[in-house]
């Protein structure tokens, strides 16, 4: 701090020394006369110097800092380097930001800051998306505003965050959202939203599961249940009788053993414990007990033929490979009706190998496809029992696909027959 006070002072003690050398050898005026304008060039100097500091304050980069002499050249470098150091903070701050919104980006939840009013302050993409929110226009726009559903609003003014919101998505009516609410720092809030559209199905298809399953049961139990009570109670029993009531109770018996024998082949399909066991499997022969099963099956009532044209070999499991096909052709003969066509094709489609079975049957309407595979998804529930459907059969087909990393396609139109096709990558195809 001394060290600058006898900088500034410096030009002023000798021009003072001077002055009154001159007051000695010629006259105190001329002394004077030369102090004032050693005094007015330095205040003049450093008003030059002041001004072009507050020219550079008024944009300050470093490319641009001024350079003086003296005292000023120790400002102007002091300067030079605060604003570097506050270039390179700066700098961080960004990078940190940007790495910031870089992960709340990629977060599979929406979120959205809000303050003690429930304005935005900031929210990332996902929940732009699952709200319908515009970060430019919409922010500190008050969130209840802008998600109009009246369950939402009750949500936000209710106060009790305990438990959070499911509730449909106002831009998208196929997505179910998960909402809750986290109080943080000082009268701030985050909004968390979670897309739960899959979970919910799942949760759905559980439900009716469940309900199916035991629906399916229930029937033959009651029907054999009524025999059985029947037969304790009638003391005098025909043979025919007797024999029509075993031939019922026998029937459903069968259709419960299959059931159980369809849901304990899906248990092991789904387990992950069950490595499939890989084999080179000759397509011939299995396409041939296929064909021989759905005429067995059919009975002479609809017209059977195979096309092969695909390769000899694939690479998979061969019971499972049979479990698959012939579900599939057991479903063309139970809803083709009598003197229809089932054709079965073996063949190659870019690169990829297909199974397909076309039938000339009822046909199925676009809105049931997509939950074909589902468990006990019927779309004629009475037809389906009449012809001994145990409601399993397409998702068994589905796993056995997934665990042949194959996909199974369905085309379809009402009253004009289906195609169903299993289709193999080409890496299955066996040399």
């Amino acid at each position: 701090m001394q060290n600058f006070w006898i900088r500034v002072s410096m030009p002023v003690l000798y021009g003072a020394l001077l002055a009154l050398l001159l007051s000695v050898m010629f006259s105190v005026t001329l002394a004077l006369i030369f102090m004032l304008l050693v005094l007015l060039v330095v205040m003049g100097y450093r008003a030059r110097q002041l001004y072009k500091l507050g020219e550079w304050l008024s944009d300050a980069r470093l490319e641009t800092i001024p350079e003086g002499g003296g005292i000023w050249d120790d400002v102007f470098s002091r300067l030079y380097k605060m604003v570097k150091r506050h270039k390179e903070t700066r700098q961080k701050l960004a990078m940190e930001l940007l790495n910031i919104e870089q992960a709340t980006a990629a977060l599979p939840e929406g979120v959205v800051s809000l303050n003690e009013v429930n304005r935005i302050e900031w929210c990332n993409p996902l929940a732009q998306f699952h709200f319908g929110l515009n970060a430019n226009r919409d922010i500190m726009q008050d969130i209840t505003y802008l998600v109009r559903q009246p369950e939402f609003i009750d949500y936000m003014q209710a106060g009790n965050f305990d438990e959070p919101l499911v509730m449909k998505a106002a831009r998208h009516e196929d997505m179910v959202l998960s909402i809750k609410l986290i109080l943080y720092g000082v009268n701030k809030r985050l909004l968390i939203s979670r897309d739960i559209t899959q979970l919910e199905r799942i949760e759905t298809m559980r439900r009716d599961f469940v309900a199916n399953v035991s629906h399916e049961l229930r029937t033959p139990l009651t029907v054999v249940n009524g025999f059985v009570e029947n037969l304790q109670d009638m003391h005098d029993l025909s043979h025919d009788k007797i024999q029509r009531a075993l031939h019922l109770m026998a029937e459903q018996t069968s259709r419960m053993d299959h059931l159980v024998s369809d849901l304990l082949t899906l248990s092991r399909l789904e387990n992950d414990q069950s490595p499939m066991r890989t084999e080179t499997v000759d397509m011939q022969t299995l396409l041939d007990d296929v064909y021989r099963d759905g005429q067995m099956l059919s009975s002479d009532r609809h017209q059977h033929s195979l096309e092969m044209t695909g390769p000899a070999r694939l690479s998979g499991n061969r019971n499972e490979l049979r479990s698959a096909f012939s579900n599939l052709v057991s479903n063309a003969v139970r809803y083709t009706p009598e003197g229809g066509a089932i054709k079965l094709r073996w063949a190659v489609r870019a690169g990829q190998a297909v199974f397909s079975v076309e039938d000339s049957g009822i046909g199925i309407e676009a809105e049931h496809i997509p939950r074909l595979t589902e468990r006990f998804y019927r779309v004629d529930r009475s037809r389906s029992r009449e012809t001994g459907g145990t409601g399993l059969g397409l998702a068994i087909v589905k796993h056995i696909a997934m665990r042949h990393q194959a996909r199974l396609e369905v085309l379809s139109e009402k009253g004009c027959g289906s195609t169903f096709s299993l289709v193999f990558p080409e890496k299955r195809i066996a040399a």
